[in-house]
């Protein structure tokens, strides 16, 4: 099973204005095989042909200087593409980084994000399940699970990719159901994580003398108390 942990940065929020819309400015991706990280990444430094809004600025800290020598997204969608190709691909508040790759790729002349890949699964709806009535942002995560983030001053794409896909172990690791129902579409119409368990090999523990002579006195005794009416000794 192949996943890919994707995070976007951008010049602001808002990806479908007529007139000047916000652009990308850097892609993090990292690959994830079986549940474990290959370390086979990809991560880009966009040109978004714009400033960045102060806001977004404070957030990533990429200025318009050091965009202006990097690849316009055109030049990269086709790796880009390649990259992600029929894969899962996990995003934490999916439809916004969605919306930026429909509309960039939509200006490269390619089809929209989700044509190119086999799932999107958004963990901040899995999270908001998980959590509910609890902060959710990637941080907040990252502190309920334990995730360490001490090295996030400024968002940046890969290392938030990096983290997402900890706190996604993290999240997923004690699940209820070895296998989750993907097949009702969840908020924004992303489908819930899909986690394939049936390739384990679980240990089978048997008991020793000491645990089944205890398991039998602990049987008597509720056999007793029952007058003798208990279902197993009926059987037997």
């Amino acid at each position: 099973m192949r996943q890919i942990f994707l995070d976007t940065e951008t010049t602001g929020f808002n990806a479908n204005l007529a007139v000047n819309p916000d652009r990308m400015v850097e892609i993090g991706c990292v690959e994830m095989l079986n549940r474990k990280l290959t370390g086979n990444n990809l991560h880009i430094y966009v040109n978004p042909e714009r400033d960045s809004d102060e806001g977004a600025l404070r957030v990533h800290g990429l200025t318009t200087e050091f965009l202006s020598d990097k690849p316009k997204f055109a030049t990269i969608a086709r790796q880009l593409l390649d990259f992600v190709a029929d894969a899962e691909i996990i995003i934490h508040n999916a439809p916004f980084d969605i919306s930026f790759l429909d509309a960039e790729l939509a200006r490269a002349g390619h089809q929209p994000f989700r044509k190119y890949v086999a799932s999107v699964t958004d963990t901040l709806v899995l999270a908001k399940e998980m959590f509910p009535g609890k902060r959710n942002s990637l941080d907040a995560l990252c502190d309920r699970l334990e995730v360490d983030n001490s090295g996030r001053t400024l968002h940046g794409a890969l290392l938030d990719a990096e983290l997402l896909a900890d706190v996604y172990i993290n999240m997923t690791r004690g699940q209820d159901a070895l296998l989750m129902d993907v097949d009702s579409p969840s908020e924004g119409g992303v489908k819930a994580a899909k986690i394939d368990l049936r390739g384990w090999v679980l240990p089978v523990l048997a008991a020793n003398v000491q645990e089944l002579a205890s398991h039998e006195e602990i049987l008597a005794q509720i056999d007793k108390s029952s007058g003798g009416k208990t279902v197993w000794r009926k059987a037997a």
